[in-house]
């Protein structure tokens, strides 16, 4: 005995319908079971994918501040970031390296990590996303100095234009003794480095 189930291909939102346009200018047969329930699905990921928007770095950070016990640089490497540049909305995914010289606050550690994702997840140029994180730390914590640096492979590069698959693009944002003191600008780069 056969099932005969079928996923409603009625887009109910206007970024559905707007999926389903796309999809039918895309494909010869949009109608196909694998694309049935896709403008749904889609306009669920990109709600996943900017979720950013209807976040605050302040309050992501909220109150895990603590008086500072150390006026020595806090580094946090490695923070997984996943963006969409805006350019195409294509994918770009890589590492950021977070940095700060603790003045009055110091900040819990994966706190760090979700200001990344404040701004990752939004349309984004990689540029800008290295400023906001750094910004957004300067003003909540009000440290000596504050260094990004974030290294993302770009979909947009890869696949498509250029196509080099190799191609890595590396952005900086150093504010205060990051910027102005070249010792502290250079243990913090050697230590993104793994030195």
């Amino acid at each position: 005995m056969g099932y005969n189930v079928r996923m409603s291909a009625e887009p109910t939102s206007p970024f559905q319908q707007h999926v389903a346009a796309m999809l039918a200018a895309l494909d010869p047969d949009p109608a196909r079971e694998g694309l049935r329930d896709t403008p749904r699905r889609v306009e669920k990921a990109f709600q996943h994918y900017t979720a950013g928007y209807a976040q605050d770095a302040r309050k992501v950070i909220g109150d895990a501040l603590f008086e500072a016990e150390t006026d020595e640089m806090v580094v946090v490497k490695d923070i997984e970031l996943y963006s969409l540049c805006e350019h195409h909305l294509a994918p770009f995914f890589g590492k950021a390296h977070v940095a700060y010289i603790p003045q009055k606050r110091i900040v819990g550690l994966s706190k760090i990590a979700r200001v990344v994702d404040v701004f990752s997840r939004r349309l984004q140029v990689q540029e800008r996303l290295t400023a906001q994180v750094a910004q957004a730390l300067e003003e909540v914590l009000q440290p000596k100095g504050v260094g990004v640096v974030v290294e993302a492979n770009h979909l947009c590069m890869m696949m498509r234009g250029v196509e080099k698959q190799n191609s890595k693009t590396v952005t900086s944002c150093l504010l205060g003794s990051f910027r102005s003191d070249e010792r502290t600008r250079s243990e913090f780069l050697s230590l993104v480095r793994g030195g």
